[in-house]
């Protein structure tokens, strides 16, 4: 062993320690790793830097914003209670997220297939009360599994075909992978969904404002206007959308009179909502159910791009104090719309625009961005924080799903590159303003791109050191002693051991030449070494790093490095034992 080489494995080894110890952030470990790397030799300073314009990191980005864009559109909400109403239990959301996102994954890229379903996962946790990490990760891995059942399905299948085809002459066709592929994702569907406890429940960490801040008894108003799909809805269809955290505690009829809000009391032409709960599940209500934002006026929906909404505090000293928003004719003056208004321990009984303001409300605002600091400092208002809110706004959730089935289909028939497709879908969401541009740099997780940026020139240099080459020399050897199902094995799990260093598509291009080789000088057939190789490179469950689906779910599921091995060396170990014998039984030494 060359002393670069020694580097090499002193480095990845002290930095998957430091991983794993969790002490420090991901982000930050991979940039010591990156400075230990150029400061030892073994990362050229002219590449130190190749990992920022990698594909990886372009796919994975450009997932986010996607993703944020489908979410952002409220479609995927929609189709939740639309076609999954009654499944309400943590347990059966997480099996029908997970065998949708795996078949999904047998016919698109599964990259694509997991950041159209991210928005459903996160409806659905909301809708039971959990976090999102009970089902994300679980969604990943059921993607890797999904893309083993066909040659599209992932990277390592289309490569392998063209290594048998340049040894024997005959590619693989497209669902010779598909026995195989099948058996390992019902065995591991079937296992998510009995041993999904097995990871820890993790909250995404929030260290700006909006997790300071939660405001949950916001009031506004909404009305029922003319072609209003709520005409004729019930209380209890509106509330649904809000699924219990926002509720009507009033209503107002066209001619004054009020109304009991029944659970099963239909809605009128002109009927006056009055809604008390939280920000978001308020947006859900009025969005979905086809109502207005009673006090909002029309030219607050022109110029959509320049528009926010601002939570602020009314301070002791405001000239708000006393005043409500009709007396202040606070559109007409300012052109700022008051949304909702939050008044600790109170619920209110005026209308919204009724309400006299008292120091310490919070008042929740729309209007230009460029206007309201100005607007209040002039009141004395303290603002807390900008809310991503769609507030009675029209979202036409078409867009960006139309937009994300190209980025798809284009992948799936190799018209472009994943990475082309993806970034182009990304630029197509801000440019139909399927969301804010304001909000595409918070969709974009930086910690995960830095990471992912350090890390791969700091794994391309075991390549570069001779270190596979070294692996692969000492496979040979093991493997030449022991029986071809005990070879098979060896093959598969060495496969998933080098995928964190090397990425699925480099993995199967080192690997598969060897396994083919190993397996010629043995008398066997090289087709189910040649599936072992790819298998195993498909299924890196043990690290966030290996695969841009688990990369992609690290930020979103609030996960440590750490997590992924207590789900993942399971399933991992049950990968081995159910295809080795499937790749015996369908692919005859």
């Amino acid at each position: 062993m060359t002393l670069p080489q020694i580097f090499v494995f002193l480095t990845i080894g002290l930095m998957m320690l430091a991983f794993i110890w969790g002490r420090w952030r991901y982000d930050v470990v991979a940039v010591g790793a990156l400075i230990a790397a150029i400061a030892l030799g073994i990362v050229p300073p002219a590449e130190a830097f190749t990992g920022f314009s990698d594909d990886i990191v372009i796919i994975v980005g450009s997932a986010l914003v996607v993703s944020a864009a489908v979410s952002y559109s409220g479609i995927m909400e929609a189709a939740v209670r639309r076609f999954a109403p009654g499944v309400s239990s943590p347990r059966a959301q997480l099996i029908l997220l997970v065998i949708t996102v795996t078949v999904l994954s047998a016919f698109v890229k599964n990259i694509g297939a997991l950041a159209i379903m991210m928005p459903i996962a996160f409806q659905m946790a909301r809708r039971s009360g959990v976090s999102p990490s009970l089902f994300l990760m679980p969604m990943s891995f059921g993607s890797l599994l999904g893309g083993l059942m066909t040659q599209i399905g992932t990277s390592p299948n289309i490569i392998v075909s063209r290594i048998r085809e340049e040894m024997t002459g005959q590619a693989f066709a497209m669902f010779d992978y598909t026995p195989t592929g099948l058996a390992l994702s019902v065995v591991g569907v079937v296992f998510l969904g009995l041993c999904y406890r097995l990871l820890p429940e993790r909250q995404r960490q929030e260290t700006g404002m909006d997790s300071a801040i939660e405001i949950k008894n916001y009031t506004t108003e909404a009305r029922v206007a003319e072609d209003s799909p709520a005409i004729g809805k019930t209380v209890a269809d509106i509330q649904r959308n809000a699924d219990g955290r926002a509720m009507v505690i009033r209503i107002l009829g066209a001619s004054g009179q009020r109304r009991t809000p029944l659970p099963d009391m239909k809605l009128r032409l002109g009927d006056i909502l009055v809604i008390e709960g939280a920000a978001d599940a308020l947006d859900n209500m009025v969005s979905q159910s086809g109502l207005v934002f009673s006090e909002r006026r029309g030219a607050a929906t022109k110029d959509a791009a320049d528009m926010g909404t601002i939570e602020a505090v009314i301070g002791e000293s405001s000239a708000l104090i006393g005043a409500t928003a009709r007396e202040l004719t606070l559109f007409d003056r300012t052109g700022l719309n008051l949304l909702a208004v939050s008044r600790r321990d109170q619920r209110f009984t005026e209308r919204l625009g009724q309400i006299r303001f008292q120091n310490g409300d919070v008042i929740l605002l729309q209007g230009h961005m460029n206007r309201l600091p100005e607007l209040l400092r002039e009141w004395d208002c303290l603002p807390l924080v900008e809310r991503g809110l769609r507030l009675g706004s029209v979202r036409n959730g078409l867009v960006p799903l139309a937009i994300l089935l190209v980025a798809m289909g284009a992948t799936a028939f190799g018209v472009v590159p994943v990475a082309s497709a993806f970034f182009a879908a990304a630029a197509a969401m801000v440019i139909s303003r399927s969301i804010p541009l304001r909000d595409v740099y918070s969709a974009l997780d930086a910690p995960i791109l830095i990471m992912l940026a350090c890390l791969i020139p700091v794994s391309d240099s075991l390549r570069s050191s001779g270190g596979t080459d070294l692996i692969a020399n000492w496979l040979s050897a093991t493997a030449a002693t022991m029986p071809g199902w005990g070879a098979l094995a060896l093959i598969m799990v060495a496969a998933m051991a080098v995928t964190p260093f090397l990425n699925n598509a480099a993995t199967v291009l080192v690997m598969a030449p060897i396994a083919a080789t190993f397996a010629t000088d043995l008398g066997y057939a090289p087709e189910a070494f040649l599936l072992a190789v790819a298998i195993g490179a498909g299924c890196d469950f043990l690290t966030p790093i290996g695969h841009q689906c688990n990369t992609l779910v690290m930020g979103p599921g609030g996960y440590k490095f750490g997590d992924y091995w207590r789900l993942g060396a399971p399933l991992s170990l049950l990968v081995v034992l159910v295809g080795v014998p499937m790749l015996m039984l369908v692919w005859p030494f």
